[in-house]
């Protein structure tokens, strides 16, 4: 339960004001219209986190049996912390193409997964299922359901949830769990 809990806690703040967000956003305005594009948005996201944070979580899981337990541990810890400095960086907004050569289900899916490379939550993603390698499915849903809980409003609720402030703050809340995070690893 602590896995999935972490898991789900983290993405889910860390993804708020994540260029991801900003992408859910630019396809909830481009394929506005009917209530089935929002829901295809949601399921080509879910599926692309799904694939993207289960190949993260399969490499966390192969780090925690490959690396020492007490290298692991300074990795992780500092990782966590650098995450969470990583977390006061401002995202850059991306535009999408203009022209609509997908539906919202396609598009989704490919622009999500590729923005979701290298990003902030595929390497918590990775980092927990370092730290829970037993936890595997708790990791991978916990992160998913982290990354559908902060886009799924975004959908919705569209402009409302794009404050500056708010995702300034939110960015230094995010920074602060996951430096506490470190801490916690690098201490137990």
């Amino acid at each position: 339960m602590e896995a999935f809990l972490a898991s789900l806690t983290l993405v889910a703040i860390g993804e708020i004001g994540d260029k991801t967000q900003l992408l859910s956003f630019a396809l909830a305005s481009r394929y506005r219209g009917r209530a089935r594009n929002l829901f295809a948005i949601l399921a080509g996201i879910t599926l692309a986190t799904l694939l993207n944070h289960g190949l993260s979580a399969w490499a966390g899981v192969w780090l925690a049996n490959t690396v020492p337990m007490q290298r692991m541990q300074w990795i992780l810890g500092g990782s966590f912390i650098a995450l969470g400095l990583w977390m006061l960086i401002p995202d850059k907004d991306e535009e999408l193409d203009e022209r609509k050569k997908w539906g919202p289900f396609i598009a989704s899916f490919v622009l999500f997964f590729i923005a979701e490379i290298g990003d902030k939550t595929q390497v918590a993603t990775v980092a927990l299922a370092a730290r829970f390698p037993s936890d595997f499915v708790a990791v991978l849903s916990g992160t998913t359901l982290g990354m559908v809980a902060a886009n799924a409003p975004v959908i919705w609720l569209g402009a409302k949830l794009t404050n500056p402030k708010w995702e300034s703050w939110a960015h230094r809340i995010s920074a602060l769990l996951f430096v506490v995070f470190g801490a916690i690893t690098l201490i137990s």
